[in-house]
């Protein structure tokens, strides 16, 4: 096992150990198990114009472009990402 050290906010902090103390663990067993889930998961293909298109049932948006699909894709995964980048900046 390796030793990490990370700096917590003071109410992530309680939190955690307050979670860790109702499971009836300690607070790195609790930070262990959650990160193990979180790394484990599969990660969600991105979607493309291609794979869209090779969808049964597509229908290409009348008037729409590949240009206008693809930004709202990109702006979907940048959604998506938004909440942990937030957080890891603060």
């Amino acid at each position: 096992m390796k030793k990490t050290s990370i700096y917590l906010d003071e109410e992530v902090d309680q939190a955690l150990a307050a979670q860790a103390a109702e499971e009836g663990v300690s607070k790195a067993e609790f930070i262990r198990r959650n990160l193990e889930v979180v790394v484990s998961r599969p990660k969600r293909p991105r979607l493309s114009v291609g794979k869209l298109r090779r969808l049964p049932g597509y229908v290409p948006h009348p008037g729409g472009d590949d240009a206008e699909l693809s930004e709202i894709l990109d702006r979907r995964d940048r959604e998506e990402r938004e909440p942990y980048r937030s957080r890891a900046a603060s």
